[in-house]
């Protein structure tokens, strides 16, 4: 895969926290200096808005609706990362077709599935994760599916449902994130967690710190044998 990491939030279950943890990972790397580019294909349009709220004085966060099309453009060139774009992250929308992971998934180095913690919720990222690994061809040993808890209160019974759920997928839980309300008052203001005072959201900042060293590491050596099991295990999940 070519050109700049690209991050893909997906669940089509609505309501999982993808745009909550698209605009995030885009404030984060934009305080890092990697120029991110948000695509947007929720009809909706909040990651657009997000970006609209965003103030001038704070890093460039580059932004496309692509969930509208220009005629006047090819799709490809519509959908190109600019040059000096060190991140794209793409944020998807609701109801998304199995038959359209393969689209949304192909040029993907990372995938991150965000699941909260309800019987509901449990059963979409069920479906969600095996249809990435038997109909958009996601191999599991590339490392490149990562589940996020989101929401979630611990010390609950529904909390413990969901985290028993996660292990047996065979797929990192890349974070554990708390319901938050900070999340609400930076979206708000056109920012995200890591441009709020530390102190703050310092236990946000350390929910995220697995999440962003996963990203930024490589696929693991997993032999053909440990692969095997775990990808049968997904598909009985669904």
């Amino acid at each position: 895969m070519q050109g700049p990491q690209r991050i893909v939030v997906l669940n089509p279950k609505g309501g999982s926290g993808k745009t909550t943890i698209a605009i995030n990972l885009a404030s984060y790397f934009a305080t890092r200096g990697l120029t991110p580019l948000l695509m947007d294909f929720d009809p909706q349009g909040s990651s657009m808005r997000w970006t609209r709220k965003r103030p001038p004085n704070l890093p460039e966060i580059r932004a496309v609706a692509a969930f509208e099309r220009d005629t006047r453009l090819t799709r490809s060139f519509q959908l190109r990362a600019p040059e000096g774009t060190g991140r794209v992250i793409v944020d998807t929308p609701a109801a998304v077709p199995s038959h359209g992971f393969t689209d949304l998934t192909r040029d993907a180095h990372k995938i991150i599935v965000p699941v909260l913690p309800s019987d509901i919720d449990i059963h979409a990222a069920s479906r969600c994760i095996a249809d990435l690994l038997l109909v958009a061809k996601v191999r599991r040993g590339d490392n490149r599916i990562g589940v996020i808890a989101n929401r979630v209160r611990r010390n609950t019974l529904t909390y413990q449902a969901l985290m028993r759920f996660l292990e047996t997928l065979g797929i990192p839980i890349v974070a554990t994130l708390r319901d938050s309300q900070s999340y609400v008052r930076s979206a708000e203001l056109g920012i995200g967690i890591h441009e709020m005072k530390s102190y703050t959201v310092r236990e946000d900042l350390e929910q995220w710190e697995p999440l962003i060293g996963w990203l930024e590491a490589g696929p693991p050596q997993v032999s053909e044998g440990e692969i095997a099991p775990a990808i049968g295990g997904a598909a009985s999940a669904s």
